[in-house]
């Protein structure tokens, strides 16, 4: 299309088309200017901090290993525990100050009754960490 017709009969139109040369040379001109100004803003300001000595960090809480074979039998840290004498130990447990980690060893043939029991067990006294250990995937 051209702008500048020699027929003067012709009527004017408005013209339609956007000229977008001055927006190109303004966004040139502002990506020149951050390319010149990008390496003034990594500069880094290097610093001579203080040394300041804190307390240790808080040793983390003992383990206590509970397994569950699959005629139900409770041990207690690899050690055979009678049901009657479960209850006690968990008890001592909640008492300690961090209270231990439970880690929760099943066979996989033990009965969910069993595994709910201690769990229950555990509740009751007030111990609140409790974890399943189980043995990763074998890959075939």
């Amino acid at each position: 299309m051209a702008f500048g017709a020699f027929n003067h009969h012709r009527q004017k139109e408005s013209m339609a088309d956007i000229n977008v040369t001055p927006m190109v040379d303004v966004m040139l001109v502002l990506l020149v200017i951050f390319i010149l100004a990008a390496p003034m803003f990594t500069h880094a300001v290097k610093l001579d901090l203080p040394k300041a000595g804190g307390a240790r960090a808080p040793q983390p809480a003992d383990t206590v290993r509970i397994a569950i074979d699959a005629q139900g039998t409770v041990y207690w840290n690899d050690e055979a525990v009678p049901a009657a004498e479960l209850q006690p130990r968990l008890a001592g447990a909640a008492k300690r100050d961090p209270q231990p980690e439970l880690q929760l060893r099943a066979d996989r043939a033990t009965r969910y009754e069993a595994v709910a029991t201690v769990m229950a067990s555990a509740q009751q006294e007030g111990l609140t960490k409790l974890v399943f250990v189980t043995d990763p995937k074998e890959k075939k």
